[in-house]
């Protein structure tokens, strides 16, 4: 498939942004309802095609042999609508508001032998078309396929050379959409010799109707009368299952590690009055467990800059994430405004870049840390880098292959522009507030010069066993949430139970932060005293768990297939991983520092 050219319309990409800048939550031309007079044209855009199980494998619609004007005029898009694969382009459908039309001739086409081929093809990949219009999406199939009987066998390929639009309005406003093919006989594509030309009449008809539904929201059937699963249905066995687990971890940090660390306090604090004349040498002497490791379990971890940057960008996308769902619970998002919450991602991304300049330079420079350019700059890359790898990667097979997913070179430098424009600045800046105000690191237990020997720990306090167990609970709180969260990402659904997923979201940071604290105590308890790292992997591996629940999602929960659909699915699967390992390590390192702060404050010393 060849790629067509069309014009992008910079200026209005640059207008959304600017709209969801200001804060007004609206892509301009998006939410708007279009008032018609009786007569007036409503215009019908052609979008996209692609294969029904491959949400984002897409093409243009006129890459396929159909119906197309001498002179494509494409749409002006918004941001959001193009990372959305959106094309639009005039059709040459001729509609007027309540006007019905009956079988009117669309076009006569001669195909040749290769063009019938290639509509054999998408038929037989299940190809679904997409229209807009008014912004109301129409969706049907390419064509027809039979399969009958094991012998004799029977294959058979038709094309809907016919369609039926229906359209219901509301004073001088159109309220739904939805195109049939029900009763329409499809034109047979088998038995062409390969140096024989089809003659085809493409037709359509318009059916208007009065409907007493006032606004688009209120219709129970959804944009298209059901061709995609509109929403999903309250699922409480995944948030029972998710509230039990939380309180299990919650009573078990709360109660009996809480019990745990009262005996030890009680006991430690004994043994130190009981032996305060002695010497200082002497204090450590028939000690054992955390107490024991009180001059080492603040002692800077290596590779401080990376675990800095690591928990500033975690920082920024635990802000990115809360603020997308905020704004979903606002009503920002909803299923008219095509493309909403990819521009708002990106926006968000960049103004939060300020949080993980600011959260990194501070911590670094609070542990002792001098090279806080060098710091800035691991930061800004710590996920730019993996993403521009990635998604250069995913572009460039989409690109390939002539899929709309395959960013046009304005879109790229609006992007680039966007990031070296407001993300990178922002970054530098809450870099320079972070190092200005940061103060010494407060360590209630002073640092000996030289580390104590760590004894030899059992198998199961090895890091390896605490980024199962650290990462699996986590995840099984939310695997059943993440069922539906694939399936509208990667699948057809349309999630509107914003309201859920925020509250899931927080079962997942609770979860994390108690499983690091229990984590955390086991370590020290063996006199091991390199809490730093592990904090952040034990409970960071939870990204492991769900790209690993990706791989079985692929394999057993969908129908995707080929190149261009495997290789952004997996791509950007492992950047998912990626990001939750960061938003995780985070949580659990600073749940770790919190709890450890606590008990050596607690401790008596001399």
């Amino acid at each position: 498939m060849t790629v067509l050219g069309h014009p992008r319309s910079w200026s209005y990409q640059w207008l959304s942004l600017l709209m969801l800048l200001l804060g007004t939550g609206h892509e301009p031309g998006v939410e708007g309802v279009t008032h018609y007079k009786a007569g007036d044209p409503v215009i019908l855009y052609v979008n996209k095609v692609g294969p029904y199980h491959n949400p984002q494998e897409t093409y243009h619609y006129y890459q396929l042999p159909v119906c197309c004007p001498e002179k494509i005029r494409h749409k002006s898009l918004s941001l959001g609508e193009v990372l959305d694969g959106d094309r639009m382009a005039e059709s040459l459908y001729e509609i007027r508001f309540r006007e019905n039309v009956e079988k009117r001739i669309l076009c006569h086409m001669q195909l040749s032998s290769a063009q019938v081929e290639q509509l054999r093809q998408a038929i037989e990949e299940l190809y679904y078309f997409e229209f807009v219009v008014d912004d109301l999406p129409i969706r049907g199939f390419v064509g027809y396929m039979e399969e009958s009987g094991f012998l004799p066998h029977s294959h058979k390929i038709g094309l809907w050379t016919h369609l039926d639009f229906h359209l219901e309005f509301h004073g001088d406003r159109i309220i739904f959409a939805n195109v049939s093919v029900r009763d329409v006989k499809p034109h047979s594509l088998d038995g062409l010799r390969p140096d024989e030309f089809l003659g085809l009449t493409h037709t359509y008809s318009v059916r208007w109707s009065e409907t007493s539904v006032e606004r688009r929201s209120d219709r129970r059937r959804g944009d298209d009368s059901g061709f995609f699963p509109r929403t999903l249905e309250i699922h409480w066995l995944s948030i029972i299952n998710s509230m039990v687990l939380v309180f299990l971890l919650v009573g078990f940090v709360a109660v009996i590690l809480m019990r745990v660390l009262r005996n030890d306090l009680a006991r430690y604090n004994l043994d130190e009055e009981t032996t305060s004349a002695g010497s200082g040498d002497d204090f450590d002497q028939g000690d054992n467990g955390w107490k024991i490791i009180h001059t080492d379990v603040f002692r800077f971890p290596p590779y401080r800059g990376l675990l800095c940057a690591v928990l500033g960008v975690g920082a920024q996308f635990l802000a990115l994430g809360t603020g997308i769902i905020v704004m979903a619970l606002l009503g920002m998002f909803n299923v008219h405004r095509h493309g909403a919450i990819n521009s708002a991602a990106i926006l968000l991304y960049a103004l939060t870049c300020c949080i993980s300049g600011y959260v990194s330079s501070h911590f670094y420079r609070q542990i002792g840390g001098e090279r806080w350019v060098w710091n800035i700059i691991l930061t800004t890359s710590l996920f730019s880098v993996p993403f521009f790898l990635t998604w250069s990667v995913v572009n460039s097979v989409h690109w390939a292959n002539g899929s709309t997913q395959a960013l046009p070179a304005t879109t790229i430098l609006l992007l680039l522009t966007v990031w070296l424009l407001v993300g990178f600045p922002l970054t530098v800046i809450g870099g320079i507030f972070g190092k200005n105000n940061a103060s010494p690191f407060d360590a209630p237990c002073r640092t000996k010069n030289i580390a104590r020997e760590i004894p030899p720990q059992p198998w199961y306090k090895s890091t390896l066993i605490h980024m199962t167990v650290g990462g699996f609970l986590p995840f099984s709180a939310i695997s059943v949430e993440l069922y539906y969260i694939f399936a509208t990402v990667w699948g057809r659904e349309q999630y509107t139970l914003y309201g859920i997923l925020f509250f899931v979201f927080a079962i997942l940071l609770s979860v994390g932060a108690c499983i690091s604290i229990a984590l955390t105590y086991f370590q020290l308890s063996g006199e091991d005293y390199r809490w730093w790292w592990r904090s952040v992997l034990s409970v960071g591996s939870t990204g492991l768990f769900i790209f690993l629940y990706s791989v079985f999602y692929y394999a057993r929960r969908s129908n995707m297939s080929g190149a261009v659909q495997t290789v952004e699915f997996f791509g950007y699967s492992l950047l998912t991983g990626y990001v939750f390992f960061l938003m995780l390590g985070t949580i659990s390192f600073f749940s770790s520092l919190k709890f450890i702060r606590y008990i050596y404050v607690n401790l008596k010393m001399d």
